[in-house]
Formats: structure tokens, sequence, C-alpha cells
């Protein structure tokens, strides 16, 4: 269960990490891609914090995140700067990928009956024989 005080941090974080990525993306000529910090867990302790981030078109994900963790001492950096009236101490960031949008779009799809999978096999894990 969260504290109140890690839920407050966590959404300061989920701001200003929102911002300062949006502004590296738009300065690295990156426009087509959107990322969105979707949810921002902090530890009890609050030494950690695991950002999670939506990234459209999906296809740019896992690039995208990866480029992102590479500058994750920039981006502590940075946010500390603009947190460091209401943080003593910043915490260590990691950054995910969080596909609800796309699981939620798959199983949009299966309602509908897009994705058969009696009709289409292929979309079945093989099973593994023992």
């Amino acid at each position: 269960m969260e504290t109140t005080r890690q839920k407050k941090i966590a959404g300061i974080l989920q701001q200003d990490l929102s911002d300062i990525i949006s502004r590296i993306l738009r300065d690295a000529g990156r426009g087509n891609v959107i990322v969105s910090v979707t949810k921002v867990r902090v530890t009890p302790d609050l030494l950690i914090a695991k950002a999670y981030l939506s990234v459209f078109p999906a296809e740019h994900a896992k690039d995208l995140i990866g480029e992102i963790n590479n500058m994750k001492s920039k981006l502590k950096h940075q946010v500390a700067l603009k947190t460091k009236n209401q943080l003593r101490r910043m915490p260590e960031l990691t950054f995910y990928n969080d596909d609800t949008l796309e699981y939620i779009e798959q199983l949009e799809k299966a309602a509908k009956g897009e994705n058969n999978p009696l009709e289409n096999k292929d979309l079945l894990k093989p099973r593994k024989k023992k």
C-alpha cells in the first residue's frame, strides 16, 4: 500500500518526467513519436522510482525505452533541478514500457471476432510436448 508521501512524490515525478522527455524528443527531432508517462511508482524508502512509459507508435517503444534508460543520469539531474525544493534526495530512475494500450486493443479485436484463434490457428502459441 502506497503512503500519501509516495503518491505525492510519484505525481511530481510523473509530471516533471513527462515535461522533460517530451522536450528532449522535440529537441532531437523525434516529433513523430509520442511518449507519455502513464505511472510512476516510488519505493517506501523513496530511493527508487519506476516510471512506466507509453510510446506511440508502439513499434518504436523498445528502442526508445532503451535510449531513455541510457540517458537516466541526465534525466535524473534535470528532474532534480526542477524538484530541488520538494525532494531532499532524488530517487534512482528506471524506465519500463507500458504496453497496456496494445493489450486493450488486442482484447477489443478479440471481442469483435477479428482475432479468432479457432479460425486462425497461427494466433495460438504451439504447445510444448513433454
